[in-house]
This record gives C-alpha cells, sequence and structure tokens, in this order.
C-alpha cells in the first residue's frame, strides 16, 4: 500500500505533548504497575445528573435529528448572555457577541487562522498551554514568549517585551486561572491589559477555562468585567472543567463582535454546528442550579489541601495554588523537570507532567492535577516520602 506524505504543514506541527505523556502512562500500567496519574487535566468527576437527563430529553426530539443552524442554536447564546450577565456582571448582544465552539480547544486553535496571516507575531505565556503554539503554527504565523515567573506572581510583565515585539504583535494570548501554574489574575491586571492591548493595537485572548476554580472564598476574575475589555478581545470559556463535560465538546467565545463574526465564518466553512442536544443540555448546566459547581470547587480545594500538606509534611516546601485544579511544583537540585518527572513513575508509580513541556520557562517545575481522590493524593505523597528525595 502507498503511503502519501504528510503536508508541511503537518510536519511542522508542535509534538502532542499530552499524546506521550499518556503513552508513558499506559505503558507502565501494561507493565502492571498501580499509576497515581496526576499528569493530566481530565476532570475525574461524572457530569451532573441534571445535565445529562437534559440531554437524553433533547436527543429524542427529532428536529435535533437534522443539522443544527450553522452558528448554533439561539437559545444557547441567550443562555450564555445570560450566564454571563449573573455571574460577571457583563452584558452581550447574543446575535453578536457569542459563538458557539466544539470546545474551548477548538476556538483556541481556530482564532490564529481567523485573525492572523503568515509571519505575522503572537504573544504567547511561557509556560502555556501548549495548544496555543498549535494554532499559531496553523497560521504559519510566528511567536514571542511572555515569561511567567513566580516572582511576578506568574504574570506577563509587558515592560520586560522589546518595542519590537510590541509594535509587531496582533493577538496575545493569556489564561487566569492558570494551566500550568494555578495562578490566577487581578482586576487591576486585566486594566493593565486593555491599557496595553489599546495602546499597540493588539487582539487579547482569555482562554478562562478555569473560570469558575478558584479557591479561599475568593471567585476568579472574567477578563471582560473590565471597561474597554470588549473593544480589545474576547474570552473564551468551557463547560468541561465547571460541568465536568469533557468529553462532550462544547464551549463558547464571548466578546469582540468583529472576531466573533471571524470564527463564525471560519466555522461555516469547516463544520455545521454542535448536535442540538448537546447545546440544550449545555444551557440547561447554565441556566440551572449551580450547586454542583460550588460543591465541585469545595471537593477541589479540599483535594488541594490534603495534597498540599502532605508533601509539606514529607518536607517537599510547595504552595497552594489560588486557582484551577492544578499544583505547580518546584522539582528538587539535581534533576530537570523531566528527569524528576521520569524518576517518579519509574520509581514511585506516580505521573506529573514535566514544566518544560508548558514551555522553557516551565523548566523547574512539574505540573500535578487534582484529579483523584484526597485518599490516592495522600498516596501519592507518601510514595515520594519514600524515596528520600527530601
Amino acid at each position: 500500500m502507498k503511503n502519501f506524505n504528510q503536508s508541511q504543514l503537518l510536519n511542522k506541527l508542535p509534538k502532542q505533548f499530552f499524546a506521550s505523556l499518556v503513552a508513558r502512562v499506559n505503558a507502565s500500567i501494561e507493565a502492571g504497575h498501580d499509576v497515581i496519574n496526576l499528569g493530566q487535566g481530565n476532570p475525574d468527576q461524572p457530569t451532573p445528573p441534571h445535565i445529562v437527563k437534559a440531554l437524553q430529553e433533547a436527543a429524542e426530539n427529532p428536529d435535533y435529528h437534522k443539522y443544527s443552524p450553522f452558528r448554533g442554536q439561539k437559545f444557547l447564546k441567550e443562555a450564555i448572555a445570560e450566564f454571563y450577565k449573573r455571574e460577571y456582571g457583563v452584558s452581550l448582544n447574543a446575535d453578536k457577541e457569542v459563538a458557539i465552539l466544539f470546545g474551548g480547544k477548538a476556538g483556541l486553535v481556530e482564532i490564529p487562522q481567523c485573525l492572523l496571516d503568515p509571519d505575522d507575531l503572537v504573544l504567547v505565556p511561557d509556560p502555556g498551554y501548549p495548544d496555543y503554539w498549535s494554532g499559531v503554527e496553523l497560521a504559519r504565523a510566528r511567536m514571542e514568549f511572555m515569561p511567567l515567573v513566580k516572582d511576578n506572581q506568574f504574570l506577563p510583565d509587558y515592560g520586560q517585551l522589546s518595542e519590537e515585539a510590541k509594535k509587531q504583535a496582533k493577538l496575545m494570548f493569556l489564561n487566569y486561572p492558570n494551566n500550568p501554574t494555578g495562578a490566577v489574575a487581578s482586576k487591576e491586571f486585566f486594566e493593565e491589559t486593555v491599557a496595553f492591548a489599546k495602546e499597540n493595537e493588539i487582539c487579547v485572548i482569555h482562554d478562562f477555562a478555569y473560570g469558575a476554580i478558584g479557591f479561599d472564598g475568593k471567585k476568579p476574575v472574567s477578563f471582560l468585567e473590565v471597561e474597554g475589555a470588549k473593544e480589545t478581545g474576547i474570552e473564551i470559556y468551557t463547560l468541561s472543567k465547571t460541568y465536568n463535560m469533557a468529553g462532550w465538546r462544547i464551549g463558547f467565545a464571548i466578546g469582540n463582535e468583529s472576531v466573533i463574526e471571524a470564527i463564525n465564518l471560519l466555522q461555516d466553512h469547516m463544520f455545521v454546528s454542535v448536535f442540538s442536544a448537546v447545546q440544550e443540555a449545555a444551557a440547561a448546566a447554565l441556566l440551572e442550579s449551580q450547586t454542583c459547581v460550588e460543591e465541585l470547587v469545595e471537593r477541589y480545594e479540599s483535594r488541594r489541601h490534603a495534597f498540599i500538606t502532605a508533601l509539606n509534611e514529607i518536607g517537599w516546601q510547595v504552595e497552594a495554588p489560588p486557582g484551577s485544579f492544578f499544583a505547580w511544583l518546584p522539582v528538587p537540585e539535581g534533576y530537570t523537570s523531566e528527569s524528576f518527572a521520569e524518576y517518579l513513575l519509574l520509581h514511585a508509580h506516580v505521573c506529573v507532567a514535566p514544566g518544560v513541556g508548558f514551555g522553557k520557562f516551565g523548566e523547574g517545575y512539574v505540573r500535578a492535577g487534582l484529579l483523584t481522590s484526597e485518599e490516592r493524593l495522600r498516596e501519592a505523597a507518601a510514595r515520594i516520602k519514600s524515596l528520600n528525595l527530601f
């Protein structure tokens, strides 16, 4: 059988970091080891029953067995607008300022193709979600990395960017609560961002995937809460984390009308919209009782306390993340992030993600997900203790 060559575009795509991580974990499991997998960002709880029931009932509607409207159901766009008004005080035009996405990742990868020409410059956080890089490469654009370091609370310092980068950049990705660091952003930081974006005519893409997950009684801030944010960009939200709907592939982009139109136009050529029964279930998630969200955040906060306490008790000096469901843990002396992650997998059968997989400035850290029970998180700490690293 003839093997057809892949295009240059595909060959230039970044290596899928999480695919290789999954392969190493699966190999360890197949070898008979009980692996505690803290390396991925896949929610471990089921979708709340009322959302599942909404899907089941909607799936019986014969109207939904036909093509969905190209740009999504009006009822879901209106639900999104109501959700943002209720949760963040943000007013949205449901027809012009909302785009339905096949999950947040799809929107993040699509955006550069919507707004950039080849060789245009994008500002990207380092460390950051690796699929930002994929979208930039698909647009044949280029990246300037913004270091996220502990001394600046893992926020970018716009003053450190070169004048050339500020002048040339057309797009900027941000993500708070942050993956992988767990950092959060203040309203003041977003005000600074809006001013910076306006001055330099940069479109801001705020990835709000972990928007529901803030700890210590502090709710994460939406970029769109800041005056002028809609003039400078959009926010992308996914139901994957807030409602444990990762496998459902449903999310949305909101904000600047011209950017939303660009997303809708690209998707007109690529897809017919998400199955309408999923859209109806998504509307139920956004509009009905949010008790399930409150309980989920409490669960993650309890896990965070159990895990961080256990690690500090074994002598690993780590800090509790203020948001997301990730902990960003410093690597002990004598290891790189990759060698340390490999050592933990081989000798403790605990999987963490090496920080360098999220960018150069992720070196020196590993990322651990709070996506298993408190008992298993404590067991992971006990296994690490047995290695006498601390």
